[in-house]
């Protein structure tokens, strides 16, 4: 059973410490905090993550805010 997270969400969340790898290199980044959501529709990874594997993110992506069909970055 994952851990309940009380010091970063309110009410506490189910967070797992995940390793996400480059399938491409190789490269790791260990014990990366993610939300656990069975509901979830996408999975964001920490900008840093991917800056620090080196993924490559293509430029043409589509993130949406449900019925609305729009995202907002901040």
């Amino acid at each position: 059973m994952p851990r309940y997270d009380a010091e970063r969400f309110d009410p506490p969340a189910p967070l797992a410490l995940v390793t996400i790898r480059n399938p491409l290199s190789g490269a790791t980044s260990v014990n990366v905090p993610m939300l656990l959501d069975s509901g979830a529709v996408v999975t964001l990874i920490p900008r840093t993550v991917v800056d620090r594997l080196a993924v490559d993110i293509t430029s043409q992506r589509q993130l949406l805010d449900g019925p609305h069909q729009r995202w907002e970055e901040q």
